[in-house]
């Protein structure tokens, strides 16, 4: 119609209404009082009395287009009101959910896992484990013919945001990354990652961690929470392969004692040596020496320290392994509960305040009185649950170690240490420089307990 208006096709613009045509009061300025009189178009909005032609109706269209205005602005804040409401209760509010769960045909805002890419998903997250990164986990998922998140969707008829690339559903190592840190398959739901600047812009935004959503417990989980957390660990040391898809078993873990700096592998044709990356790098001109290690002989060596730290930590008395029942924890969590019910019973309160004033049940002075008790209340609460949540998060990670070693103790039962083991017990490892007189060389092991 603007196009058609440009090339002078028509004379008149019939609206029942000036909010038919825009709400926005820039577009009201820019069309109606700016280029249609240019173009020799003639405004008419029949039940706002809106008429170009007429003389001195010009200040009752920029009402009209305030007050449209404002109210897209009120009913803006009202929907995310709404939202952010169902998104503190862990209500998921997404078109669809992340790959590998489903939306729950009895509940909308529920999401249940989905046989079929749940089970791609812990694959991913257990070649993970064993070394493999994330571009060799997609050329395995490629050479199985596992069709990606996008393409696996459209197969199944299902709505997709993302339009298909290309033909072949192929993974890529950004996909399989943001599978691999996404905390959502651990069972918490996340949601207000990303926000619109207005409601009269498209433009989307990262909000701050701060600020996300994070409601616990909401969906059954897919990968455990101590699998989540050694695949977070591996993918913190940036570890690279060696060209044949999987890192070796020290992978990020080592480095020079001098420097600082990783060491990187290398070989002679028979043998695989690690050595100082500063003097890998630097060409002629050495910014560090080689401190050259044997790499069988440097993994062979952790191992036999990590077998022998487990298994003397597991020669107590099996008395003393009972696990002992932790009251404290128990109130909290059960305070946290009450809390959390409190809490929900309060926000619904606030909402239902809102529609009282809206539909004019309450007046205004017994609205603020009412509106500012139940936010203080409310903010109480919400102190209160959150110095719930720090201690019993600190009471989580020192049952980490526990959790940690009774892992160990499973894992060690393998012929071969597992990389998963040596990630959660090792911090680093600090190789020196070989003495040439006495043909020593010192190793000295950072550990995480």
């Amino acid at each position: 119609m603007i196009e058609a208006a440009k090339a002078k096709k028509f004379q008149i613009i019939l609206c029942k209404s000036q909010s038919r045509f825009t709400r926005d009061m820039e577009l009201v300025e820019k069309y109606i009082h700016g280029l249609f009189p240019i173009w020799g178009i003639r405004f008419i909005a029949v039940a706002d009395n809106a008429d170009t032609e007429v003389k001195g109706n010009k200040k009752a269209r920029q009402i009209n287009g305030l007050v449209n205005e404002w109210y897209l602005e009120d009913l803006s804040e009202n929907v995310r009101m709404v939202f952010d409401l169902k998104r503190r209760e862990g209500k998921y509010i997404g078109g669809f959910p992340i790959y590998g769960y489903r939306k729950d045909p009895a509940d909308k805002n529920h999401i249940i896992p989905d046989p079929e890419a749940a089970e791609v998903v812990r694959q991913i997250f257990q070649w993970s484990l064993e070394g493999h990164g994330r571009q060799n986990i997609a050329y395995l998922l490629n050479q199985r013919g596992v069709p990606n998140p996008t393409r696996y969707k459209a197969e199944r008829g299902w709505t997709c945001n993302h339009p298909i690339k290309n033909d072949f559903g192929l993974w890529n190592k950004v996909t399989v990354g943001r599978i691999l840190t996404n905390e959502m398959y651990t069972g918490v739901m996340i949601q207000g990652r990303r926000r619109k600047v207005s409601y009269k812009s498209k433009v989307v935004i990262d909000t701050p961690e701060s600020e996300w959503y994070r409601v616990e417990g909401t969906h059954e989980a897919i990968i455990d929470r101590a699998t989540f957390e050694a695949v977070q660990r591996g993918l913190r040391l940036r570890s690279r392969t060696d060209g044949t898809g999987e890192a070796h078993l020290l992978s990020g873990l080592v480095k020079c004692a001098d420097c600082g700096s990783t060491m990187s592998k290398c070989s002679n044709g028979k043998r695989a040596y690690l050595r100082c990356k500063l003097y890998a790098d630097s060409g002629s001109k050495r910014l560090c020496t080689r401190h050259s290690v044997r790499l069988d002989q440097l993994v062979d060596l952790i191992s036999d320290r990590i077998r022998y730290y487990i298994q003397t930590c597991y020669q107590l008395d099996p008395a003393d392994l009972q696990p002992q029942k932790d009251t404290r924890r128990e109130v909290l969590e059960q305070e946290q509960k009450a809390l959390t019910a409190q809490l929900d019973k309060r926000s619904q309160a606030l909402k239902t305040l809102y529609l009282d004033r809206v539909e004019g049940i309450l007046g205004e002075g017994q609205f603020l009185e009412l509106n500012q008790s139940f936010l203080e209340e409310k903010s109480r609460l919400e102190r209160r649950l959150a110095v719930i949540g720090e201690e019993l998060a600190e009471q989580g990670r020192s049952e980490g170690q526990d959790d940690l070693m009774e892992r160990a103790k499973e894992l060690l039962k393998l012929e071969t240490v597992p990389r998963e083991l040596v990630v959660g017990l090792v911090e680093r490892i600090e190789i020196g420089e070989k003495d040439p007189d006495i043909g020593q060389q010192e190793v000295k092991v950072f550990w995480k307990f």
